[in-house]
């Protein structure tokens, strides 16, 4: 096996999808009922528009922004590599990326040859991601990083599923900035890839040059109808219902955590990273069908990535650690108080 490929990622792995999977930061509430019937009423027999006319003016519409800002990806990943291969062959000096941050970033850059800066002042490309990942909160240098002028790609793929907080940037400052969306995890439908950026008001030129980059039909017609109802209000209210929701349970699973010894980081998403009193054994506990994200690849080691799930995924997981500790208790002598985690009660789960 090519080693070089292998990413590590959340979600489905060789042994299929997880029963319980805690390691994506994907919308536990869905798939949208709106966007999944989109999607699969998309016509799957013909091409779509080349030029996605309808869709480029629908997204503009719903940001309130002009159409030439307006660039399709075929995913985000697929924009993280086209904006970064664009910057290479105008040889920029390098690339910042945030200490904490999703992988993708460093791989594109490693790609084609840009060394990783830790300044961002003198960085041609800078990313930033707010809510951020691993964390789930704001990036403290994302002003600085933007008065520093590099062209700087703001991704926003967690912002949808923001549960507390607001983007510590302003208005105005969104308007200087790469914002690169991609609703597919808002919509629980990550198995459906499309995303687009909206450009600076400033650099519609580096707009169509990244447009020239990309393939014919970035998007396939799934993808096409999907972002198709993420602008729809239907789907935008389902949307706000399903954050309540994941609130709620977000609330019932940190608690669980905490009461176990877990040292849960705070977080205005729908995930949160978390230390274990104890080794967690990953590899068992995907063997009872429970994946979680170790977030060493993401900068943070020992700490794992928990996405917020219903309150059967949390007492599976429950149960699954608790056995875990005890055997971690007998194998180190301990006996006695084994800091158990506490039952979790059952939520009123709502149908979206």
């Amino acid at each position: 096996m090519n080693t070089a490929l292998c990413r590590a990622h959340g979600g489905p792995d060789a042994q299929g999808v997880p029963l319980w999977d805690f390691s994506t930061n994907a919308n536990a509430c869905g798939p949208c009922p709106q966007a999944l019937n989109a999607v699969r009423q998309a016509d799957a027999q013909h091409y779509p528009d080349p030029a996605y006319t309808d869709l480029r003016a629908a997204l503009a519409a719903f940001h309130g922004v002009a159409v030439a800002r307006i660039v399709l990806a075929g995913s985000a990943s697929e924009f993280i590599a086209r904006i970064t291969a664009a910057l290479a062959h105008r040889r920029g000096p390098g690339v910042w990326v945030p200490p904490l941050a999703y992988g993708d970033y460093a791989q594109a850059a490693q790609a084609w040859g840009l060394q990783r800066l830790d300044v961002p002042k003198h960085a041609a490309l800078a990313w930033l991601c707010e809510p951020s990942s691993p964390l789930g909160t704001a990036e403290t240098l994302a002003q600085a990083v933007v008065n520093t002028g590099a062209v700087v790609v703001l991704d926003r793929a967690y912002e949808p599923l923001r549960l507390s907080g607001r983007c510590s940037l302003s208005h105005e400052t969104l308007g200087q900035v790469w914002q690169l969306w991609s609703p597919n995890k808002a919509l629980g439908m990550t198995g459906v890839r499309g995303a687009y950026a909206i450009a600076p008001q400033n650099n519609l030129s580096f707009a169509r040059s990244l447009d020239r980059m990309a393939p014919s039909w970035p998007l396939g017609a799934h993808a096409v109808a999907m972002l198709g109802a993420w602008v729809q209000a239907d789907t935008q209210q389902w949307l706000a219902h399903s954050r309540t929701q994941l609130a709620a349970w977000k609330t019932e699973q940190v608690a669980m955590l905490q009461q176990g010894g877990w040292h849960c980081l705070p977080s205005e998403t729908n995930y949160f990273c978390a230390h274990a009193p104890f080794p967690v054994d990953a590899t068992l506990l995907r063997a009872q069908g429970i994946k979680l994200r170790d977030t060493t690849s993401l900068g943070l080691p020992a700490h794992w990535r928990l996405g917020v799930l219903p309150p059967a995924a949390q007492q599976a997981l429950q149960v699954a650690l608790l056995a875990q500790r005890s055997a971690a208790c007998q194998d180190t002598g301990v006996m006695g108080q084994t800091g158990g985690l506490p039952a979790v009660p059952c939520l009123k789960t709502e149908h979206f």
